[in-house]
């Protein structure tokens, strides 16, 4: 079939067109250069002959969803968005290199770089969900790389609140990453079919074809669509990718839809671990949260609970205002998370703060006191239970130092909570691995969490990074 011609390029104050970057069958993207600021643009043209009143409404909610969640490090920038005078609705978006499906079938991606792209994506899914967002056409296509190498999840168009998609309103779907459930109509898509088109895309960025494509065989959408039905996804035929892996993909792949990571952030962590047995830096998980909701309680007895709040990361030069949260871990200052203090040092800061109250108030002082007490009662009452993490080693290595530790009897549900550089990190496998410079000292402090409530933490190890001590 014959490729259409780009559209013209419409008149837009303030930028000015320089080349056609690309076509779809909705739309056409151009390279502008904007006036000021001074720099490059791509930017979103539907066609004239698809816009109609339910496009431009499809195409605003486009661009509201993509101002909501564009701050986030992971998702495409967006920077305006309006009607030609030619009535075409435009998107100036961040200008990316490429997308990763121009890649990942000319070469194999090492699994260190896919095992990032995984989880910085997943970050973005679960952001996204958060925001009550369905993206809903997860794939490498969508997934670009911006001028810093950084990849960002691109194309909320055919994106649906969750849980209040219009049943007559037809879905847009890409065939070789979407769940069985969605191509057989069961579905219109949710959170779990959002991990199996996630899990399909890592798998296709390891193997270099998708899922239930077959080398040299028949690959129609009809024959797809009859693998996809039936399940079972082969391995990706990688010796260097660990069964582990292996097993986590064909988890999230699964045709029941009930054995899958239950949100994206599970399977992300999943990812993780994989980091961890491989010894490579962990990529941290960066989910947006509001600075008062990152220490829900989880029972009653946990609101009598002291916890400080961190003020926002002034590291990462992207987006100040993002924090990893549970799932993530500290690779030097990349990563930056709530840390939870209870016991005697958070008492110390209470008592520090009352003290200058009470030199207007000695009633201050003893209902202060009265909550000092409350908080070591229910702090121990709750976390005497829980097991301690001793003996933590830590061996260098020329970029980074990797700790680890025996398992204290850990009981399903719990989770290890990680102190590293005032940065917290929750994982369930037994390594930590911290990156940095030569010469830089990392240290780590490991806890137990148990029924959200933290343990005592482990003497602080510390590794000098290549060093050979």
């Amino acid at each position: 079939m014959a490729r259409r011609l780009p559209s013209d390029p419409p008149v837009i104050p303030g930028f000015s067109p320089v080349h056609v970057l690309g076509s779809g069958g909705f739309a056409d993207v151009f390279l502008y250069e904007q006036d000021m600021p001074r720099r490059q643009v791509a930017v979103k043209v539907l066609l004239d002959e698809v816009v109609d009143e339910r496009v431009r409404q499809m195409f605003q909610a486009e661009a509201n969803l993509m101002a909501r969640l564009s701050t986030h490090p992971s998702i495409l920038t967006v920077f305006q968005a309006s009607i030609a005078a030619d009535g075409r609705p435009y998107l100036v978006m961040e200008l990316c290199s490429s997308s990763l499906s121009q890649r990942y079938r000319r070469e194999p991606l090492p699994v260190s770089e896919v095992l990032a792209v995984g989880v910085r994506i997943g970050s973005a899914l679960e952001t996204a969900h958060r925001e009550g967002v369905l993206h809903r056409d997860v794939k490498p296509s969508n997934i670009l790389r911006t001028a810093y190498g950084t990849p960002v999840l691109s194309d909320f168009g055919i994106a649906a609140t969750i849980g209040s998609a219009d049943p007559d309103e037809p879905v847009g779907m890409s065939i070789p990453w979407s769940a069985p459930e969605v191509l057989g109509d069961e579905s219109r898509g949710t959170v779990q079919s959002e991990v199996y088109s996630l899990a399909a895309t890592v798998y296709s960025l390891l193997a270099g074809r998708s899922p239930f494509e077959v080398p040299g065989g028949k690959n129609a959408a009809a024959d797809l669509m009859d693998r996809i039905d039936k399940g079972g996804v082969r391995p990706t035929g990688r010796t260097d990718v660990p069964p582990s892996l292996e097993r986590l993909l064909a988890t999230a792949m699964s045709r029941r839809v009930s054995t899958r990571p239950a949100t994206v952030m599970e399977f992300v962590r999943g990812l993780q671990q994989v980091e961890a047995e491989l010894g490579i830096p962990q990529t941290p998980a960066e989910v947006a949260v509001e600075s008062w909701a990152v220490a829900t309680p989880s029972s009653d007895a946990d609101r009598t609970v002291v916890r400080e709040l961190q003020p926002p990361s002034r590291t990462g030069a992207r987006r100040r205002t993002r924090r990893a949260v549970q799932g993530g871990a500290s690779t030097g200052v990349q990563s930056v998370g709530t840390v939870h203090r209870t016991g005697s040092a958070t008492v110390a800061r209470r008592r520090g703060r009352t003290n200058v109250v009470v030199a207007g108030s000695a009633g201050v002082l003893v209902l202060a006191a009265v909550a000092v007490v409350s908080v070591l009662l229910v702090t121990r009452a709750g976390t005497a239970s829980i097991p301690t993490v001793r003996d933590v080693s830590a061996r260098a290595g020329a970029d980074s130092v990797s700790f680890s530790w025996v398992d204290p009897g850990l009981r399903p549900g719990d989770t290890y909570v990680i102190t590293s550089s005032g940065a917290t990190s929750q994982q369930t496998g037994t390594t930590f691995v911290v990156s940095g410079g030569t010469g830089a000292e990392q240290c780590i402090t490991v806890a137990v969490n148990r029924d959200g409530k933290t343990g005592a933490a482990s003497p602080e190890q510390c590794g000098t990074i290549g060093s050979t001590g």
